[in-house]
């Protein structure tokens, strides 16, 4: 890690440019903006273990649905 210092008798302002000029410089900046929102993909077992979980929660819905437990709500679209 870098540390910056302000020079002698620099304005905050110019500190500030020469900070900002070497983070575009380095990258390092657009790298944390990236691995701050970068998901891991799923591994195939996760996968197949979400569609499971999925497929019971559907199938279950549909089963209330059908016994009348739970009411039918209408698709909301924006």
């Amino acid at each position: 890690m870098v540390e910056f210092k302000r020079k002698e008798g620099e304005s905050f302002e110019n500190f500030l440019r020469r900070f900002n000029k070497y983070l575009q410089r380095s990258k390092k900046l657009q790298e944390a903006r990236q691995r701050m929102f970068h998901y891991p993909r799923r591994t195939k077992r996760e996968q197949k273990e979400y569609a499971l979980v999925s497929k019971k929660l559907r199938e279950r819905r549909e089963y209330l649905k059908k016994i009348g437990k739970l009411k039918e709500e209408p698709i909301r679209r924006w």
